[in-house]
């Protein structure tokens, strides 16, 4: 019996109509009938019992569903591993994102795995410091990253969502009180420093150098990772500005969080190294892009 003819017989005894059998393969319902009584030839016994208006499992028809079945759902698993094996969509892929940004993409984590099953997702958590280290290491393979990115070695891949900014300080901040902060007032705030080497364009998307109307925005304690910051800030050293999803992930009770009136959205996208893209990528790269085709 070939793997079509099993197939046929098994989605009959599903729908009991060999019309929608018929559909459901994209085949005539003659063919159908054809392959079915081909194989009750074969066996020697009908298989179902026809009428007018119904068509019914026999006891031998049910006893040969129940034992191909597993059979038939074991080989197609078998023969699609194989074929993600063969595309180079099965292995391991380890995916970087900061906080709760992995959360942001849970919706494109979820489609690459219903799609890839034999594909093994890691999670790495980049520090924003420091956001294009582990990339470049190979440490991850794709990371979520702010834009711009204009890096000749990296690929720009599909933005995945928006942020609107908000400006984290201390609750004694003489600001705290405030509805809203805008750039300018930047000037008259300090901001944290870090010895990254963090392209300027991309810390400058938070953190600017200068007002709107020129002026200088201070830098000051130096920091190495998110947690400096979060503690610079919550004691009053510097304040942050950062994707205003933070307030809802770090809402510790002595920062504020402040919408910035003027700062644009931050639009996050997949990145890669251009040498090091593979099939995984790809997919999980086309995962993003077909869940995100409106932003």
């Amino acid at each position: 019996m070939e793997l079509r003819d099993i197939e046929i017989f098994l989605t009959l005894a599903d729908e009991l109509h060999f019309g929608r059998t018929a559909a459901r393969l994209h085949l005539t319902p003659a063919r159908v009938s054809q392959s079915i009584k081909q194989q009750e030839r074969r066996i020697g016994g009908p298989l179902f019992e026809r009428t007018t208006h119904n068509v019914r499992l026999t006891p031998l028809g049910r006893q040969l569903r129940d034992e191909l079945a597993p059979l038939f759902h074991g080989v197609r698993q078998s023969v699609e591993r194989a074929r993600q094996t063969a595309s180079g969509t099965s292995g391991t892929l380890t995916l970087g994102t900061m906080g709760p940004q992995a959360w942001m993409i849970d919706k494109i984590v979820q489609l690459f795995q219903t799609r890839h099953p034999n594909a093994r997702l890691l999670h790495r958590d980049i520090n924003s410091v420091y956001p294009l280290d582990l990339l470049r290491s190979g440490d991850v393979d794709v990371a979520l990253l702010w834009l711009p990115i204009h890096e000749p070695d990296l690929t720009v891949g599909p933005v995945t969502h928006t942020s609107p900014q908000a400006l984290m300080l201390a609750a004694t901040h003489p600001y705290a009180d405030r509805d809203s902060v805008c750039r300018e007032d930047f000037g008259d705030l300090t901001f944290i420093a870090h010895n990254s080497s963090i392209p300027a364009y991309m810390e400058e998307v938070f953190q600017p150098f200068h007002t709107p109307s020129g002026r200088p925005v201070p830098r000051g304690p130096l920091v190495t990772n998110w947690e400096d910051q979060l503690k610079a800030a919550s004691s009053g050293q510097a304040v942050i500005a950062a994707a205003a999803e933070a307030a809802r992930f770090y809402p510790w009770p002595n920062l504020v969080y402040l919408p910035i009136r003027d700062a644009p959205s931050v639009r996050w996208a997949l990145v890669w190294r251009t040498a090091a893209e593979t099939p995984l990528v790809q997919a999980f790269a086309q995962a993003g892009t077909d869940l995100t085709a409106d932003l």
